[in-house]
């Protein structure tokens, strides 16, 4: 029977427990808005703290599979109005999915919304250092990702580690690719965009995201952003063949 008092599906794909997973779970415990449930989706079977019984978490096994595949199967097991989307090295402000839900229902034209992943001030030197670099111009020009950047405004690509998605329309449009990764968070805002729906960017939508905190980690890392939006700008050119994207590539 469905709990009609859940608005929010909160999905979090991981591999095994972390630190940073109990740090998420710890700020999810103080959303002022408490209508969610919590999918949580490691690749093996894992055992829930007692500290976290008191939450509304539901784990589902997926195997070592992307993270696209699991959430999919995160979405097909939830049963919220709205999926929210987290990576495990995040946690939301306490006011993230009331902000979320006073802008989705008190807008129909918007059926997604994404807001920016600012890095934690107690991060480890490096994580800090790296976490800058993201706000360069010279990175790419996308520094409204990292710090909140009024005002409100349409976006047509943004990434999984804050995106909250109308269900209808996740459904509507299959879901997340499960061919790409990274990179599926950019497929499915182009699918959602071709199919007519809207995606705003939201500036007070603020979850903070650890960065690597090893210059080895870090280069992989965007390594792999800049080898598959290079893909992409060939095979979906409406939203990754940009200059911006192209920028770091100048100074390499």
């Amino acid at each position: 029977m469905k709990n009609e008092s859940v608005v929010f599906s909160i999905i979090i794909p991981f591999k095994t427990w972390s630190f940073d997973l109990e740090e998420s779970l710890d700020h999810l415990r103080e959303q002022t808005l408490r209508r969610y449930e919590i999918i949580l989706l490691p690749d093996s079977e894992t055992s829930l703290p007692d500290i976290y019984l008191d939450l509304p978490i539901s784990i589902y096994p997926t195997g070592e599979v992307n993270p696209a595949l699991k959430r999919n199967l995160g979405v097909k097991k939830s049963i919220g109005r709205y999926l929210a989307f987290i990576d495990d090295d995040a946690y939301p402000q306490s006011d993230w999915l009331e902000i979320a839900w006073n802008t989705l229902e008190n807008r129909d034209d918007i059926s997604a919304i994404g807001g920016p992943a600012i890095t934690p001030k107690d991060d480890p030197f490096w994580g800090r250092v790296f976490g800058a670099v993201f706000l360069s111009n010279f990175s790419g020009g996308f520094k409204k990702r990292y710090v909140p950047s009024p005002p409100i405004h349409m976006v047509d690509d943004w990434p999984t580690v804050n995106l909250i998605v109308s269900k209808e329309a996740f459904d509507q449009i299959g879901g997340f690719n499960t061919t790409f990764w990274p990179g599926e968070d950019t497929k499915l805002c182009l699918d959602l965009i071709l199919n007519g729906f809207n995606i705003f960017y939201i500036p007070e939508l603020i979850v903070f995201h650890h960065r690597r905190s090893q210059l080895r980690k870090h280069m992989r890392q965007i390594g792999n952003y800049g080898y598959h939006r290079a893909i992409f700008s060939r095979q979906f050119p409406k939203t990754s063949r940009r200059f911006v994207y192209f920028i770091p590539a100048l100074f390499t």
